[in-house]
């Protein structure tokens, strides 16, 4: 395979010192980078190994990081185009990045590039993106955004990115059958499993798929047992709860190539998704259908490709980049972990997170001895260092990052450090346990504003929670995803604690996605004169929503026993703070919550206080606040 961009670049963790790029080739390559601001003279750097790291995933595909320390600040609030120089030899004649993605610049620009801002003023946000889903991406949608509005003074500061950039438990037939058809020419060495019904990936990839059979396929010992739920009239859920588990991505290299087919539209040039034969006749027409969606999908990659080739792109994981019901109970990680078949197939999602999101979030989290140990695993897939590598991942404790953004912005963790039930294992887990959130005070301390992702939101919908607490007190917390900030009391108080602190930020943003909706909160603390502003703010999904009678009943009903000055509020634990949901226009009379899948923006004065709040959707904005 000749050289290609098989995905990005995408910008990551940006500042006038500091510039992170990240993208995959199909060769290796020495880079040399370009910058060319509006104003001054262009500066080039030749990237050596401090600045350019590089990790080979397979025989044709190499994932990128350029981390580059400036001494010489660069200019802010204006225009910084940049230029990428790729050669494989010293005496090779360089290749362009625009020659090899050559749609990849805005109308009237010779290349891409970036702004950096001296405050956030705009904040793109959304959550959930799944392929196969009825609806308008969002990252296209933010695409047209950038086209529509390239004046610098409109050009947003970030793209934030809160949770299933991929649903590797939810994965439509078609998408699965075009993983395996790319898998071969990437090259990815073979993987061996124990414990499992499939020897090896290639015959998972190749003579035994298993396409709608996963289930069978998934963990499901003795252990496990405990964890099947019936729900409904269907099929109990073994550990991997998610009731799409029928193709559950397993190998490193499935994981791997449904990011690829997810962010770039390079590998559906030799994808297939023809029908395998073995797919009874029941199945067929839907087959069809998500063939539809997904040739949808895929023709808007092109522009999901460009805006991430020009907005920094902060990420975080949720479930659904690993699995669905990730750690929601002790209960659900000691099965979960204590099989070795299903903590490889865990382990594998989350070593791809690192590799396609996690590592350009916080590059000083992931040194050179630390991505040499990855290299190993990788090398070795299915041996005792991969699963050594997968050990140590599983323990890691830095996934949270913060950018020295103004406001400062903090993005949490809130799946890998979970506060266990003390009273029953099978308890929802608190999202974030003690020595977490006592981090998070110490970073808040002195912040006159700050930005904080939560991919869960924090105030969420009371109606829901309460439903979601039923479920739990007669021991189903797994069939209602029961995990919200409220489910758990430690680290519920303590996060509570944390927005009366005196000391604590006088504006807080809080941007979460992960339900399906979107909707905006005002948070104040009764009877404090000075209480600080708190909006929650939750654009979800970037490609997926809720059922829409369902949503339109959970939303009446809601406002109907929850309405800010209704007593039952004193049963909740926010029971000191007063929370007033923000009406969104063009809806229904009394709607709070939106439907419909696009992308959030968020407008942001000096102070880092919201004034306006907005979700995109393909056919129009609409606007929770306006302020100005």
């Amino acid at each position: 395979m000749q050289q290609q961009i098989l995905a990005g670049p995408i910008l990551k963790r940006m500042s006038t010192t500091e510039l992170t790029m990240w993208f995959v080739s199909t060769q290796p390559c020495k880079v040399k980078l370009e910058l060319t601001p509006d104003t001054g003279s262009n500066i080039f750097f030749e990237l050596g190994k401090n600045q350019h790291s590089m990790i080979k995933l397979g025989q044709c595909i190499y994932v990128h990081l350029l981390h580059v320390k400036l001494q010489t600040a660069l200019p802010v609030n204006q225009w910084i185009g940049y230029q990428l120089y790729f050669t494989q030899s010293n005496n090779q004649q360089a290749l362009l990045l625009t020659q090899l993605v050559s749609d990849l610049c805005y109308p009237n620009r010779l290349t891409p590039g970036f702004v950096i801002r001296s405050t956030l003023h705009k904040i793109l946000h959304g959550s959930c993106r799944k392929p196969h889903h009825a609806g308008s991406d969002g990252l296209v949608i933010a695409d047209k955004y950038l086209a529509d509005n390239q004046s610098i003074e409109q050009w947003p500061s970030l793209l934030m990115m809160s949770g299933d950039q991929i649903y590797a438990d939810d994965v439509a037939t078609p998408m699965l059958v075009a993983i395996h058809s790319v898998i071969s020419r990437l090259g990815i060495k073979n993987e061996r499993f124990d414990q499992a019904m499939v020897n090896d990936s290639e015959t998972l990839h190749a003579t035994q798929p298993m396409y709608n059979q996963r289930v069978a396929l998934l963990p499901n010992d003795q252990g496990s047992q405990k964890l099947r739920i019936p729900l409904f009239k269907s099929a109990e859920k073994p550990v991997f709860t998610t009731v799409h588990a029928n193709n559950h991505l397993v190998s490193f290299a499935e994981v791997v190539s449904m990011y690829l087919l997810c962010w770039s539209p390079e590998l559906w040039k030799i994808a297939d998704v023809s029908m395998p034969p073995n797919i009874n006749s029941k199945r067929q027409k839907h087959y069809q259908q998500d063939v539809a969606l997904i040739a949808e999908f895929s023709a808007g990659l092109a522009k999901v490709r460009r805006v991430m080739a020009h907005l920094p792109c902060a990420m975080m994981f949720d479930d659904h980049d690993i699995t669905d019901d990730w750690n929601l109970t002790a209960d659900w990680e000691s099965k979960a972990y204590g099989h070795v078949f299903s903590r490889r197939i865990i382990g594998n999602a989350l070593l791809a997170y690192l590799l396609f999101q996690g590592w350009g979030n916080a590059p000083a989290s992931f040194n050179a001895e630390f991505m040499s140990r990855i290299q190993n695993g990788i090398d070795q897939l299915g041996s005792d260092k991969h699963d050594e590598l997968i050990k140590s991942l599983l323990k890691f404790e830095h996934w949270h990052y913060d950018w020295p953004t103004s406001p400062k912005l903090i993005v949490l963790d809130t799946r890998t450090q979970r506060w266990w039930s003390e009273t029953n294992n099978n308890k929802p887990s608190g999202l974030m346990d003690w020595e977490s959130l006592s981090q998070l005070q110490q970073m808040l301390i002195d912040e006159k504003a700050v930005i904080l992702v939560s991919p869960a939101p924090i105030f969420g919908v009371k109606l829901i929670e309460a439903i979601q607490s039923i479920f739990t007190r007669v021991g189903k917390p797994l069939v209602v995803d029961a995990e919200n900030w409220m489910a758990h009391p430690g680290s519920a108080n303590y996060l509570l604690n944390v927005f009366t602190h005196r000391k604590t930020p006088q504006h807080f943003v809080i941007l979460s996605g992960d339900v399906h909706y979107s909707f905006a909160y005002k948070i104040t603390l009764k009877r404090r004169s000075n209480s600080p502003d708190i909006w929650q703010i939750t654009s979800s999904g970037l490609r997926n929503t809720f059922p829409e009678g369902l949503l339109n009943w959970l939303d009446r009903l809601n406002r109907w026993l929850f309405a800010p000055y209704s007593p039952l509020n004193l049963f909740t634990k926010r029971r000191n703070m007063r929370i007033r949901p923000l009406k969104p226009d063009q809806c229904s009379k009394g709607e709070r919550l939106v439907n419909g899948s696009g992308i959030g923006l968020v407008e942001l004065d000096n102070t880092g206080k919201p004034i306006k709040i907005s979700q995109l959707l393909d056919d129009r904005e609409i606007n929770f606040i306006s302020l100005n």
